[in-house]
């Protein structure tokens, strides 16, 4: 379903994402930072939903819809370096900073912080290429 997306996005040179496929691709991050820890809880999805109706002014209907793509996008993506190199070259790095923030909101949604989270916070930030302090300043915003 998403095949086009990810070719896109794991070519070579990838070009720049147009805005509907990089809400898509950041959003498929959250997925795969809330399901890092075997648990997709309830509070992480809704997270993830109020992130983007946030972020993107999307109704409940529409994030939720959003959220659901993403899931999808995120079971079919590669592994997490792949993934989230690509979208390191694709996404603009105030886009990439954001979304490491609303990644640690996800990650502490559900109150408690599981090590595979924050290993995986920690891949995922270098690999964004956001660097240790805006990444720490992203997580003490989250509330992490």
């Amino acid at each position: 379903m998403f095949g086009d997306l990810l070719r896109r996005l794991t070519a070579p040179d990838p070009a720049p994402l147009p805005d509907p496929d990089a809400r898509l691709a950041l959003t498929a991050l959250l997925v795969r930072i809330a399901r890092s820890d075997g648990e997709y809880a309830a509070a992480e999805v809704d997270q993830i939903d109020r992130i983007a109706a946030r972020r993107y002014g999307l109704g409940p209907f529409e994030a939720t819809a959003l959220r659901r793509d993403a899931e999808t996008l995120e079971a079919e993506a590669p592994d997490t370096v792949r993934f989230t190199r690509a979208i390191k070259d694709a996404v603009a790095y105030e886009d990439r900073r954001a979304v490491v923030q609303a990644a640690w909101s996800v990650v502490v949604a559900d109150g408690a912080r599981a090590e595979e989270e924050n290993a995986l916070m920690r891949l995922i930030s270098s690999l964004l290429g956001v660097s240790d302090v805006d990444s720490a300043l992203a997580r003490q915003a989250a509330g992490g």
